[in-house]
């Protein structure tokens, strides 16, 4: 199984001749090669995790390829055809077996409204937590998607995740609204916090991939 990470939140899995997408939002640019998608999953409702623009140029090359999302998403993305899943979930489609973790969106402030987010956990070996520092509880998590930064992020409670998760190794993403300073700076210290726990921390730009 490997992982592509793409701008932002964006992540690709292939295995097998067989592809998952998850989070193709607004800072993503357009995707291409989708023969073989079999499967979206989108955490949340925010635009930096999927646009009409990305589905619908998704769904033309790859056409009634199913979309899995919370019920906030379902509703966002009036007119789409998405699978409702909710935490403690889980999903096979192809050969990927999809559990969902979490529940709710971090708090960005008090005055912008709560939405819904699933945490998403990739053949036991890859989690990504959306926007969310949700730790899979009971899961010995071999590969973790590390948000690096947000305006609901602050980089010690993010590197408190990666320390609760314990990954054997990680890398960062959410990364889009930080400067190339800021970046490497939130990026030592999840390398710092993925050591702790005796993991590697891997620093992949959009387009590297890294072998699960």
């Amino acid at each position: 199984m490997r992982v592509t990470k793409f701008e932002h939140a964006t992540l690709r899995i292939d295995q097998n001749n067989e592809t998952l997408l998850i989070d193709p939002g607004s800072f993503t640019t357009p995707l291409v090669d989708l023969g073989t998608l079999v499967g979206v999953v989108i955490t949340h409702e925010h635009p930096d995790h999927w646009t009409s623009d990305h589905l619908d140029r998704i769904l033309r090359d790859a056409p009634a390829t199913p979309i899995f999302a919370p019920s906030g998403v379902a509703r966002a993305a009036e007119g789409y055809a998405i699978t409702v899943v909710a935490p403690g979930e889980t999903v096979e489609i192809g050969g990927f077996t999809l559990r969902f973790f979490g529940g709710t969106h971090e708090v960005i402030h008090s005055s912008l409204p709560s939405v819904e987010n699933v945490g998403v956990l990739v053949n036991e070996k890859l989690y990504y937590p959306g926007d969310s520092y949700v730790v899979p509880e009971g899961v010995d998590v071999e590969t973790l998607a590390a948000p690096l930064g947000a305006p609901w992020l602050k980089i010690g409670e993010a590197m408190d995740h990666v320390l609760a998760v314990k990954p054997r190794r990680s890398f960062g993403t959410h990364d889009m609204t930080l400067s190339v300073i800021g970046k490497n700076m939130h990026r030592q210290r999840l390398q710092w916090a993925t050591e702790q726990g005796g993991g590697e921390f891997f620093a992949l730009e959009p387009g590297e991939s890294l072998d699960l």
